[in-house]
């Protein structure tokens, strides 16, 4: 994979992160966790559509349908995740 592909593709998985972020809301912390989780997700798709075989929507090298899959995905679960709150119940 080309440089100008890692860019468009790092370019793409912002986008999603800064449209999540936009439906979601949060602070300047949740941006950069949403930006972090995007980037992630895409990656993982791409590397699973390599791996499998998988193909949605391809653009030259790059799965551009497969890797928002994934950011979206990842996004939601982390997400979830990140707003999780502790129990504060004491088992003394």
């Amino acid at each position: 994979m080309t440089l100008p592909n890692l860019l468009f593709g790092l370019v793409i998985a912002l986008l999603v992160g800064a449209l999540f972020h936009t439906v979601r809301g949060g602070s300047g912390w949740r941006l950069l966790l949403y930006f972090g989780l995007s980037a992630a997700g895409f990656a993982l798709a791409q590397w699973l559509g390599m791996i499998y075989n998988l193909s949605i929507y391809k653009f030259g090298a790059l799965d551009i349908g497969l890797g928002v899959i994934g950011s979206i995905l990842l996004l939601v679960i982390g997400d979830w995740l990140s707003r999780l709150e502790p129990e504060k119940k004491s088992g003394v």
